[in-house]
């Protein structure tokens, strides 16, 4: 994690990719979100759909996974440099979360945060807060997770 200092309005971070496959859909669909559309091809072409697609939950799930690895990969690099990395601070939440298109199986996503806003904080002395709009784009370009979501951000300066 960066200090709030080291963070600009505009900044977008790379999170990674995933592949969905139709077993991870299934699993996942089984344990937290069992509708049809989730579990079973057939239904799934029978439905609105027209074919399996991961629980909006599942993709936002991996979307926290990949935020999850980038910031210890972040961690891990300031470390290597002989800096100490900030501490994590908790979220307030989020807002604004769609799932603007399905994702099917075997659809590759990739999830990106942008620095939308960075504010000074009252309330918490030694944090900022900062802003960010949260996405997945699917392999063909097209927007399929979008969130806003606010992250405490530990200051250099106290």
């Amino acid at each position: 994690m960066r200090y709030f200092e080291d963070m600009r309005v505009g900044e977008r971070t790379e999170l990674g990719s995933h592949t969905f496959t139709a077993d991870e859909i299934k699993t996942f669909a089984r344990r937290y979100d069992p509708q049809r559309f989730h579990l079973d091809e057939v239904a799934a072409a029978q439905s609105h759909f027209g074919a399996l697609c991961a629980s909006g939950w599942h993709t936002t799930a991996v979307y926290m996974r990949r935020f999850v690895d980038a910031e210890r990969r972040e961690a891990a690099r300031l470390r290597a440099a002989g800096e100490t990395p900030a501490k994590d601070g908790p979220s307030p939440g989020i807002r604004e979360l769609q799932w603007v298109r399905p994702v099917y199986a075997g659809d590759t996503i990739s999830f990106a945060r942008e620095v939308k806003e960075l504010r000074e904080t009252t309330g918490r002395p030694g944090w900022g807060l900062m802003v960010a709009l949260n996405t997945g784009t699917n392999q063909n370009g097209e927007l399929v997770l979008s969130f806003v979501g606010a992250k405490f951000a530990e200051k250099r300066s106290k």
